[in-house]
């Protein structure tokens, strides 16, 4: 294991020289609304941002952001404490209004969608979600098929079947029949992950789904969360651990004071450098064969 080089011509760039074809690159601090129209952003993405200001009330967290997430993709967001990355989950899940910008949905403009429409494309699973309690494992994860409900009929069969398939998935089948006061963390978490799955999702949103969780129940949400990906969903995850990001995510967006200041592979987007003046602190960057590791400086 070594430490990583700082960023260079096989890094991601600065926005002053202009990306490469096809390599990642660096949005400086002026990139916002206004500026390159859909640049880098693919038309067919599930989710897509377009110069997104968002906030809350008078304070503006967002600033510009351009985002795209494409079927069978895990995208991390990364960056310190307030840099927005919640608040952008916000937004896609249509909790954050937006201020200026626009968001689409499958190609659609999100504000377009009736709330259970928007539901059957869209999951969200949000940080230290609670479960209702009193119920049993599997009836909480068939709250995940209202959407799809006739009020006056119970669960089809096709609901019944995409219920067993996303407790499969998540590794919560075994327990279908335990009260959900009965849980561990790390089952609680990975219910609530199968609860978002049936509603068979595009796109799925984690906001830091492994916060709290021991080694074994992270590795465990993740592999979910990429076995998701595998068919076919579009994954974007709020993440606070680098080293977890750098292993699951396909791509990395590093967010600032509202701002996407890099975005690409992690072994590219980790540089102690960017992350130095990304988070105010030294770090060290380690090579490995299954990605950088980042360690602080102490």
């Amino acid at each position: 294991m070594r430490p990583s080089a700082a960023a260079g011509a096989g890094d991601a760039s600065d926005a002053g020289s202009g990306p490469e074809p096809g390599a990642d690159h660096e949005v400086g601090a002026g990139h916002a609304a206004g500026g390159r129209p859909d640049a880098g952003i693919a038309h067919d993405a599930l989710l897509r941002f377009d110069g997104v200001v968002a906030g809350y009330g008078r304070r503006t967290v967002l600033h510009g952001v351009d985002l795209s997430l494409a079927a069978g993709e895990v995208v991390g967001l990364i960056g310190p404490n307030g840099a927005g990355k919640s608040t952008l989950i916000g937004v896609a899940s249509r909790v954050v209004p937006l201020i200026a910008g626009e968001a689409w949905v499958e190609g659609r403009p999100l504000a377009r969608y009736g709330r259970r429409e928007l539901a059957r494309r869209l999951a969200v699973v949000p940080q230290a979600a609670p479960l209702p309690e009193g119920f049993l494992v599997v009836e909480v994860v068939r709250m995940g098929r209202t959407p799809y409900l006739d009020p006056w009929r119970g669960p089809r069969v096709v609901d019944e079947d995409e219920v067993e398939r996303a407790m499969r998935t998540t590794g919560v089948w075994q327990l279908a029949d335990r009260p959900v006061e009965q849980l561990s963390g790390g089952e609680w978490q990975r219910v609530v992950l199968a609860r978002a799955l049936a509603q068979r999702p595009a796109v799925l949103l984690l906001d830091e789904p492994t916060s709290h969780l021991d080694l074994r129940y992270q590795a465990e949400v993740l592999a979910a969360a990429r076995a998701a990906a595998a068919d076919g969903v579009g994954v974007l995850l709020v993440a606070h651990d680098l080293n977890l990001a750098a292993r699951v995510c396909d791509r990395v967006m590093l967010l600032t004071e509202g701002r996407v200041v890099a975005e690409g592979p992690a072994a590219r987007v980790l540089s102690p450098e960017r992350l130095a003046r990304a988070y105010l602190t030294e770090v060290d960057v380690f090579d490995t064969p299954r990605g950088p590791v980042v360690v602080p400086r102490i």
